[in-house]
């Protein structure tokens, strides 16, 4: 059965390529196909003989993946629900603004975090994507755009805790930042975490400037522990202090992402303790508005509070903006599409353990 090219990495394709008695060069023509020219098919690579692009239909698949559900927003966002090989279903986004194109990619199917508000991991976490599975999220994304758009942007923020795929992750966004591959600047990746310090020292370390998103959500550890269960074994202050290195280290400033959960996060004496967490550090905060999902018991927090909570944190001297919403007309909020389509008995069984 054919295989799925995009899990070979460089090395393993020019080793394939000299196996089947083509020149070295080959290999860097069929990856400036996929990961350049947008090919839809070996068949399009024109620059290959024919005879090799038969024995690459016959070895391979471009993807693995299924596209089950594809919706657009009347704001021309778009999100794929693709079903992998294993019929595993993961998310991943494309955004457009005026000068943007950012696409938002998935790195595990479920999630271990726990985060009560979160339809991404309602079901847990099943396993990790790997290289390959992660690499077709992005080529997908990048072929819904037109010929003259390019992409701008990778927010890695869809299902999953990326920190804990690090071994899987760094090696695609190694791909998307090579001038042999897709070109983008580390500067124009951002990787969010739920604040696993070990994780964000390691990445820290690897030398490239990717920006660093933290999902606090909370401005004290009592309330960060009923809505981030994981944070029991953490603690706030450790976050931050791993935050802090990361800066050091980078020298790229930290957004703190924050969702507003009506009536219970967003008041302003929550503003007040996270301006006190902030108010020394080179941070900026990303408010985002709870995006509803049927099945959770959270509120959209009312625009005056929104607009409250910003103005305590601005007229304290921390940069803040309030995410706008995409794709506001289909299914959203992060994994809300996924847990759409599950068998309901899946979701029976979660609930009952």
């Amino acid at each position: 059965m054919p295989r799925g090219i995009l899990n070979l990495s460089n090395d393993e394709l020019i080793e394939w390529c000299l196996e089947q008695g083509q020149p070295k060069f080959r290999a860097a023509q069929i990856r400036r196909w996929l990961l350049q020219n947008r090919a839809e098919s070996f068949d399009a690579m024109n620059d290959l003989p024919k005879s090799f692009r038969d024995v690459l239909n016959a070895e391979f698949r471009l993807f693995e993946s299924e596209v089950i559900q594809h919706q657009i927003a009347t704001d021309r966002t778009e999100k794929l629900l693709l079903e992998l090989s294993d019929g595993s279903t993961v998310e991943c986004v494309l955004m457009r603004e005026t000068s943007r194109r950012t696409i938002c990619i998935s790195t595990q199917v479920g999630c271990a975090m726990g985060c009560v508000f979160c339809a991404s991991g309602m079901l847990g976490l099943k396993r990790n994507l790997n290289c390959g599975e992660m690499l077709e999220q992005i080529l997908r994304l990048d072929r819904l755009l037109d010929d003259d758009e390019r992409l701008t942007n990778i927010v890695v923020m869809g299902i999953g805790e990326p920190l804990q795929n690090l071994g899987e992750l760094l090696p695609v966004l190694d791909v998307v930042t090579d001038p042999a591959g897709m070109e983008l600047s580390p500067r124009r990746i951002t990787i969010s975490t739920v604040g696993l310090p070990e994780k964000i020292r390691e990445l820290a370390q690897i030398g490239k400037p990717y920006n660093l998103a933290v999902s606090l959500h909370a401005s004290n550890d009592q309330l960060r522990n009923e809505l981030v269960p994981v944070n029991d074994n953490i603690g706030v202050d450790t976050i931050l202090a791993a935050a802090d290195e990361y800066f050091e280290t980078t020298g790229r400033r930290v957004t703190y992402e924050y969702v507003l959960l009506g009536g219970l996060n967003d008041q302003p004496e929550h503003a007040r303790e996270l301006v006190g967490l902030l108010r020394r550090r080179n941070a900026h905060v990303n408010l985002i508005p709870m995006n509803e999902v049927e099945t959770l018991p959270f509120q959209e927090p009312t625009a005056p509070r929104t607009d409250e909570f910003v103005a305590i944190l601005e007229d304290a001297g921390i940069a803040a903006t309030v995410r706008k919403r995409k794709g506001a007309d289909i299914d959203a909020a992060c994994g809300q599409l996924r847990l759409k389509n599950q068998p309901s008995s899946a979701f029976d069984a979660q609930t009952e353990e």
